[in-house]
């Protein structure tokens, strides 16, 4: 879709629902979560957040985070269960019900990141230590690691903390039996999101998964794969040449965005945010289109007949 496009429609945008025929309803900071007695409806809406706010609605993102997930769902469905029952609209997906895992599982292929929990700071502040992993001396930022690595974090606390699976077991978090086949699962994920995703020329550098349990106390995979939110990605024809000459690899940058509320305003202080220009916000929502183009092959298409929100709802009916 062509920016032109994406400019004519800068307010076609899904800021919330309210669906009362669809039950309890929970709102996320992306997704608006209906919750019936026998299934979960996830919508996701086209907010934007950073600084534990929302701070902008960019075009067409809800539809294809919702669109990349599903993509990855059917192509990993084979290494685990999963909890889609269906996705009647692109932003749209019916889950099954499950117990959530109390615990994110992080799975890493790269050295890299500039935050207090990013491997490449601990890496870098002389830890080499991880408890169920050591890395070598001498690596460089950004480097691939010898193979992908897992650093699950708590869920459900006020600041996650990064866990190793044996501390996670000595806290009555989880058995050592499903952390283990939760690492087993993640990694499989992630070897096959690489492979796929490098096919397309990306790199699959790091990402997040979350488990629950069905009915019968298996093990499925819940909320979000391997979408530009919960992953990060890098253009792969380039990364050696930028590594080697101690440059960031090329990636899916959203940050230009935060970085003009930064410089505008104090995003976590101030009580209103000043609105942010279009061609930003246009130029977000042609990010998001161009990985879901990359990642899954197909051409983005929205239907323009009609609202969202009509859309949505015309799809729902019969929930």
């Amino acid at each position: 879709m062509k920016k032109e496009k994406i400019k004519e429609n800068i307010d076609n945008v899904l800021k919330e629902t309210n669906f009362k025929h669809l039950g309890e309803k929970k709102v996320g900071k992306v997704r608006d979560v209906h919750i019936m007695p026998d299934k979960i409806i996830l919508i996701s809406t086209d907010r934007h957040s950073s600084f534990d706010r929302i701070i902008a609605h960019v075009p067409f993102k809800g539809e294809v985070l919702n669109l990349i997930s599903a993509f990855w769902f059917e192509n990993t469905k084979d290494i685990v269960k999963n909890h889609v029952i269906s996705v009647p609209d692109p932003s749209v997906l019916i889950a099954k019900k499950c117990t959530p895992l109390p615990i994110e599982a992080i799975v890493r292929g790269y050295i890299t990141g500039v935050t207090s929990t990013s491997l490449w700071t601990h890496y870098k502040d002389g830890k080499r230590d991880f408890g169920n992993f050591i890395l070598p001396e001498g690596m460089k930022k950004n480097q691939k690691l010898d193979e992908p690595v897992f650093t699950p974090s708590t869920k459900f606390e006020e600041h996650d903390r990064t866990l190793s699976p044996k501390e996670i077991v000595e806290e009555g978090l989880m058995t050592k039996e499903m952390i283990e086949k939760v690492e087993k699962v993640a990694k499989e994920l992630f070897l096959r999101g690489q492979k796929i995703a490098l096919e397309r020329g990306l790199i699959l550098v790091d990402t997040k998964y979350e488990f629950g349990l069905d009915d019968n106390g298996e093990l499925i995979l819940i909320d979000e794969i391997h979408t530009p939110d919960s992953s990060r990605y890098w253009k792969a024809d380039s990364y050696q040449a930028r590594l080697d000459q101690g440059l960031e690899p090329e990636y899916f940058d959203k940050e230009f965005l935060r970085m003009w509320f930064k410089d505008n305003c104090d995003p976590y202080k101030d009580e209103v945010l000043p609105v942010a220009p279009p061609e930003l916000i246009a130029e977000l929502s042609r990010r998001y289109i161009e990985i879901y183009e990359t990642i899954t092959g197909k051409e983005f298409e929205h239907d323009f007949t009609q609202s969202i929100q009509e859309r949505i709802t015309k799809n729902l009916e019969n929930i």
